[in-house]
């Protein structure tokens, strides 16, 4: 997913360094057929850290990495996640908001997200590991300078999340289309996360069943959502109305 767009670090020394040292790795990119060495100290640090592996093609490593990578790349993010705590411990001066945002797969979307998060005083961003397009480079670029301020938790269960966020006071607000009560009918003062949906799927029925909340965004015209940072703008701007 938008390699290109990602430092890449080949060879196994230089990946197994970046592990021990802490490095936010978007992925590990391992040989298929690659074994022996280091090897299994990499893939062991990689999945203590629930870095993702994936197995691809030796040709496909040699095209991203020329022919040195020794069977391992990894793709790293261009600034450091944080642990959900950290967000959930961040002071912003307002009640607290932070906004989970579910397998949205465009880096311009996720970017203009994070510019809208930054711009409503959201504490920070909690993203999926899998199905979910990661911090690239073209994210940053499209969140012209938020990425620097508004920090974001990549997690392996979007559902733990919201059950952590639950444990911590917040009351849970997501969006879905079908929805009878609209986003300006829930009173969002108080803690409150947020779930956005990936364009066209929506949220999956597990997370509808874990928000304390269901909104709905009118639709008046012919299509049926909208895209994922515009709805995540109509909902924060609502946020901000209320808190004002």
């Amino acid at each position: 997913m938008e390699e290109s767009a990602q430092s890449l670090i080949s060879g196994r020394h230089p990946v197994l360094e970046a592990l021990k040292a802490g490095r936010s790795l978007n992925k590990l990119l391992v040989a298929e057929g690659a074994e022996g060495g280091s090897l299994a100290e990499i893939l062991g640090k990689a999945r203590a850290l629930g870095v993702v592996v994936q197995m691809v093609p030796r040709a496909r490593l040699d095209e991203l990495a020329g022919s040195h990578h020794q069977g391992v790349a990894a793709l790293a993010a261009p600034r450091d996640y944080v642990d959900l705590d950290d967000i959930l411990h961040r002071k912003t001066g307002q009640a607290p908001l932070v906004l989970l945002v579910d397998e949205v797969a465009d880096p311009y979307n996720l970017g203009a997200i994070l510019r809208t998060a930054d711009a409503t005083g959201a504490q920070g961003i909690v993203i999926p590991k899998r199905r979910a397009v990661p911090l690239t480079e073209t994210v940053g670029k499209a969140a012209a300078g938020a990425m620097e301020y508004v920090p974001v938790a990549r997690v392996a269960n979007l559902v733990q999340a919201v059950e952590a966020l639950k444990r911590a006071g917040y009351w849970i607000v997501g969006t879905d289309v079908d929805a009878k009560q609209t986003y300006t009918e829930v009173d969002y003062r108080g803690p409150v996360g947020i779930v956005i949906g990936a364009e066209g799927k929506g949220l999956s029925r597990l997370l509808k069943e874990h928000c304390d909340f269901l909104v709905s965004i009118p639709m008046l015209g012919n299509l049926q959502s909208l895209n994922a940072s515009v709805a995540t703008g109509v909902l924060l701007y609502e946020v901000v109305r209320q808190r004002r």
